[in-house]
């Protein structure tokens, strides 16, 4: 099961409209071209008719020759409309149909049938509209980021750093993680005490990534293996639940909150490194927020999942007292 009938078709109504919209952008870009280059207006005429005379032909006879001479006609007259465009100060596919997804053309789906990315994207938007995530983000994110709350004073003798030096430098970790997503490869690995930020960090991250199209799951360590369990084993799942199973492993960013708070038994050792290594294969990102050091995750995990964490994650250590105090 994926989405209900009710979600598919409004999803289905928001390409109907992104459909509509550039198509609407589109004959406009047509008016004004025609108001100001004339000529414009005859070429696409005379594209018009060729291209009936040539159907007309199709259907009379079978001639190589002429679908020959078709497709010189068609080149050099469209060769024509887009000089006259670039002389104008336009650029040259200034008429092309307008889309807002290059890769699917606005449909939602590949030439292959598979689910382009935007569409993938809307689905999980639409999923954390109906949760509490969308009003999460509203005010956990990059804009509401208060460096106040950490103190400038003590120098933690591990770090050599107060905790105002260290977020800052987390933070510029956290802002390069978001503007090179797209152009490399990394994970992160937020770990501290208590109340200092860390999933505060992951939500900012979420927030810019979701605004740009990507797709993210955010999921707290309970629920990021109760939902695996129900997948695994067959049990029934609600809409929202069932369709992030199904994407833990390809979406662009997963994000998992308070690793370590979830009961620990042989299936989440064995489901989380099986998760962590298929996104590592695949190189799809994934934050892991915790109050584990890494001494810890290798005493209440594995020495598999250590490795795999110390060799593919930035560790940034958030320092600091508890911030809901501080408030």
């Amino acid at each position: 099961m994926a989405l209900t009938v009710t979600q598919y078709n409004e999803i289905e109504r928001e390409y109907n409209r992104i459909q509509f919209d550039n198509e609407d952008t589109l004959n406009k870009r047509y008016d004004y071209i025609y108001s100001k280059i004339p000529e414009i207006s005859s070429i696409n005429d005379e594209i018009s008719s060729l291209s009936l005379s040539h159907a007309k032909k199709i259907l009379s006879e079978s001639s190589e020759d002429s679908a020959e001479s078709y497709k010189k006609q068609l080149h050099e007259l469209s060769r024509k409309k887009r000089l006259l465009l670039k002389e104008n100060g336009f650029p040259e596919d200034y008429l092309d149909p307008v889309y807002t997804c290059k890769m699917c053309k606005d449909t939602g789906y590949l030439e292959s049938g598979e689910k382009c990315i935007c569409r993938k994207q809307a689905e999980i938007r639409l999923l954390y509209s109906q949760s509490n995530i969308k009003e999460i983000l509203r005010t956990e994110n990059f804009n509401h980021f208060n460096f106040d709350y950490f103190d400038n004073t003590e120098i933690d003798p591990i770090l050599k750093k107060t905790p105002l030096e260290n977020i800052k430098s987390i933070y510029n970790v956290c802002r390069n993680f978001v503007k090179d997503f797209d152009d490399s490869y990394g994970n992160l690995y937020i770990y501290g005490n208590t109340g200092v930020g860390k999933t505060f960090l992951a939500n900012c991250i979420a927030k810019e990534l979701i605004d740009t199209s990507h797709s993210v799951i955010y999921l707290s360590a309970v629920s990021f293996f109760d939902i695996l369990a129900d997948k695994d084993f067959n049990r029934a799942q609600s809409v929202n639940r069932t369709y992030m199973a199904h994407h833990l492993t390809d979406c662009d960013l997963l994000i998992i909150d308070d690793l370590g708070t979830e009961r620990s038994n042989a299936y989440t050792l064995s489901a989380l490194f099986h998760c962590l290594n298929e996104r590592i294969i695949m190189r799809k990102h994934v934050i892991i927020s915790t109050n584990l050091s890494l001494q810890e995750l290798q005493s209440r995990y594995s020495e598999r999942i250590l490795s795999r964490v110390v060799d593919n994650y930035k560790m940034l250590k958030v320092i600091g007292r508890d911030i809901r105090i501080n408030r």
